[in-house]
C-alpha cells in the first residue's frame, strides 16, 4: 500500500505572490499545444496554419474550456443546487469543472474561429485534435499533486491513500491511470492515426471514440461524486457522458469515410 505524497498545492512562494502546482499544469497543457500544433502545421502544410492562427485558436480554446466546463458542471453535476444559488454560477475559484461541458465549449469556440477565419470547421478540429490529449495529461498530473478527484476502494498492490480523503482508505490513483490513458495513450493514437491524410472528419472521430472508451474505462477506478453516487446500471456520470462521444466517434467517422472530404477542406 502506497500514501500519497500530499504534496504542497503551492509550488513557488514569491512574498504575497503563490504560484499553485495546478496553474503551472495548465501553463505546461498550453505551451504543449502551441508546440504540438506548430509541429503538425509543419508536417501538414495543407491545412494552412500559422503560428497567429495557433495563438488564435488557443485563445478561443481557453474561453471555450473555462466557460464550457463551468456550465457542464452546473447543468450536468448540480442543477438543482446552482437554480438555487445563481449568483455561485461564476465563482469558478471555488471549484466545479466538467470536461464533457468544457468540451462542448471547446466546440462552440472552434466553430466560431473556423466561420471568424473562413475555415470549414471539421478542418480546425481535425488539425488540433492531436495536441489536446497532453494538455489533459498536465490536467489530471495536476489532480494528482493535489490528491483529488481520488479512486474507489482497492486492495491491489498499487493502492494509495490519500490523505485529503480522510478515511485511509487505499484507493486507485484514477488521476494517473487517466493521464496515462486519456493523455498519453490518446496522444500517441491519434499522432500517429493523423501523421497520414484522412478524410475530413476522420480524425475528430477517432478522438471522441478514443476519449470516451478510455474515460469510460478509467471510471470505474475512480470515485463517483459523492453528491449524485452511481447511477443507472451501476455507471458514473462521466461514464454516461462518455456514451455519447463513443456513439459520436463511430458516427462521425463512418460519415467522413463515405464523404471522402479532404481534410483541409
Amino acid at each position: 500500500m502506497l500514501t500519497h505524497p500530499n504534496f504542497d498545492p503551492i509550488a513557488i512562494s514569491l512574498g504575497p505572490i503563490a504560484i499553485r502546482w495546478y496553474g503551472l499544469m495548465y501553463l505546461a497543457a498550453f505551451v504543449a499545444f502551441i508546440v504540438l500544433c506548430r509541429i503538425r502545421a509543419r508536417q501538414r502544410p495543407e491545412y494552412g496554419w500559422d503560428a497567429k492562427l495557433i495563438d488564435d485558436a488557443l485563445f478561443y480554446g481557453v474561453l471555450g474550456v473555462i466557460l464550457g466546463g463551468r456550465l457542464g458542471y452546473v447543468l450536468f453535476y448540480k442543477p438543482a443546487y446552482y437554480l438555487a444559488h445563481l449568483s455561485e454560477i461564476p465563482a469558478v475559484w471555488a471549484g466545479g469543472m466538467s470536461f464533457h461541458g468544457g468540451f462542448l465549449g471547446v466546440l462552440a469556440a472552434m466553430w466560431l474561429l473556423a466561420r471568424n477565419r473562413g475555415k470549414s470547421f471539421w478542418s480546425v478540429m481535425d488539425f488540433i485534435a492531436p495536441a489536446v490529449p497532453m494538455g489533459l495529461a498536465f490536467g489530471r498530473l495536476g489532480n494528482f499533486i493535489n490528491g483529488e478527484l481520488w479512486g474507489r476502494a482497492t486492495d491491489l498492490p498499487w493502492g494509495m491513500v490519500f490523505p485529503q480523503a480522510g478515511d485511509g482508505i487505499a484507493r486507485h490513483p484514477s488521476q494517473l491511470y487517466q493521464l496515462g490513458m486519456e493523455g498519453l495513450l490518446l496522444f500517441v493514437f491519434l499522432w500517429m492515426y493523423a501523421r497520414k491524410p484522412r478524410h475530413a472528419g476522420m480524425v475528430s472521430g477517432a478522438f471522441l471514440f478514443g476519449y470516451g472508451v478510455f474515460r469510460f474505462l478509467a471510471e470505474f477506478g475512480r470515485e463517483p461524486d459523492g453528491f449524485l453516487g452511481l447511477l443507472s446500471f451501476g455507471l458514473s456520470m462521466g461514464q454516461w457522458l462518455s456514451v455519447p462521444m463513443v456513439l459520436g466517434g463511430i458516427g462521425l467517422m463512418a460519415w467522413a469515410d463515405q464523404a471522402k472530404k479532404p481534410a483541409s477542406a
